[in-house]
């Protein structure tokens, strides 16, 4: 994790000073990508103190680089696509309000890296996709982001959640049964423009005993499932087990 920290702010300060310059599918992220720009401003150390004082300036830390730097005996790419940034913490927040988890790990946002805090030169730009947000296990306030670029034409894998959705009209329930949700995301490479983020898989037809299995799920043509095993269920109705009723042993005359 710390090899992701490591600074390029340089980089984007000489940026600065040779250039003043200021679907088929429901579910793509295209959409929603322009609607969340994620001001950022470059920050060149790292380090528990300096991300704490971030934080205490209403800042979050992140990184943004190329995915290829996650993959094992992979050619690393230009420094100057890998940045330690901050954003502001208001914006955030606001982002996750309208996005929500588990689906903000699955919409494709634009960044804009700013020279300073309302700085109108802009160093760079680009659509990316958040991969992880820590936070603090006690107070849950967001440490630290990670994102990867997701410009058009590029292939990112990502965890897309699945939705259920239909359970009020589903026989099996109705019936007394339970759903048992096997899995809740499915794994892709997909195309940046076409991230879905979400799945929804109908379950208003099912009965007790019946199951939807992976291989049964309709997705873009140019997504490709990184799962194996594509008859594994990912939900299945199930009956509902019922305790024995307990007796009252009878007193001894």
């Amino acid at each position: 994790m710390a090899k992701w920290w490591r600074s390029t702010g340089t980089n984007l300060r000489l940026l600065a000073l040779s250039s003043a310059r200021s679907e088929p599918f429901p579910f793509s992220s295209s959409r929603a990508a322009s609607y969340h720009t994620i001001q950022a401003i470059p920050r060149e150390c790292s380090g528990s103190r300096i991300s704490s004082r971030d934080r205490a300036q209403g800042r979050i830390p992140a990184v943004v680089f190329s995915q290829q730097l996650l993959e094992k005996n992979s050619i690393h790419g230009s420094p100057s696509r890998k940045h330690l940034l901050t954003a502001e913490r208001k914006q955030i927040h606001s982002i996750l309000k309208s996005v929500e988890l588990p689906f903000f790990c699955s919409t494709r946002l634009q960044l804009q890296i700013r020279a300073g805090s309302g700085s109108s030169v802009l160093l760079e730009s680009g659509s990316i996709l958040p991969i992880k947000v820590h936070r603090d296990e006690e107070t849950g306030k967001i440490l630290n982001m990670v994102f990867v670029w997701a410009d058009e034409g590029s292939e990112l894998k990502v965890d897309v959640p699945i939705v259920f959705k239909g359970e009020e009209a589903c026989p099996g329930l109705q019936k007394g049964g339970q759903l048992n949700r096997i899995r809740t995301s499915l794994r892709y490479l997909c195309p940046a423009e076409h991230i879905p983020s979400k799945i929804e898989v109908d379950v208003s037809n099912l009965e007790i005993g019946e199951r939807i299995f992976i291989r049964d799920i309709d997705v873009h043509p140019s997504l490709k499932l990184l799962s194996k095993n594509e008859v594994m269920p990912i939900c299945k109705i199930v009956t509902t087990i019922q305790k024995p009723a307990i007796t009252e042993a009878s007193e001894p005359s």
